[in-house]
């Protein structure tokens, strides 16, 4: 059977209005005490708040400039980037650490975007931001 091309357009269009979220792009609104939970199972096995570790501290994360938590050996790609961390950077990053920063040292993913978002809302509460 082929669907004509309005009859797909007015769908997408009906689908998006009354849907408006599925029309941003960006990371989910997250829970920051969600994010708190998820930090502690998935995140404290590298990182700490306030101390480095196998990863970097991550007091002040949201905000602060990539590759720059003092004390902090970084891979070659994080030292050169020119950004400070946002939602939508933390959340790529979360999504796959190397295809966001080839040759970055995180190997760990966080595949549920509502996860990420916890976690990243958890991040920028402790940033103080």
């Amino acid at each position: 059977m082929i669907v004509p091309k309005s009859l797909v357009l007015a769908v997408l269009v009906a689908t998006t209005a009354a849907h408006p979220a599925a029309a941003q792009s960006g990371p989910a609104a997250g829970d920051a005490a969600r994010g708190a939970k998820v930090y502690e199972s998935n995140c404290t096995g590298c990182h700490a708040p306030d101390a480095n570790g196998v990863g970097p501290a991550h007091r002040g994360v949201f905000g602060r400039k990539a590759g720059s938590a003092p004390g902090f050996a970084y891979s070659p790609g994080l030292k050169k980037a020119k950004f400070a961390w946002d939602a939508v950077r933390l959340d790529k990053w979360l999504t796959s650490p190397q295809g966001f920063i080839p040759g970055a040292k995180m190997g760990f993913r966080l595949a549920d975007a509502q996860r990420r978002a916890d976690v990243i809302a958890y991040l920028k509460k402790e940033s103080g931001k």
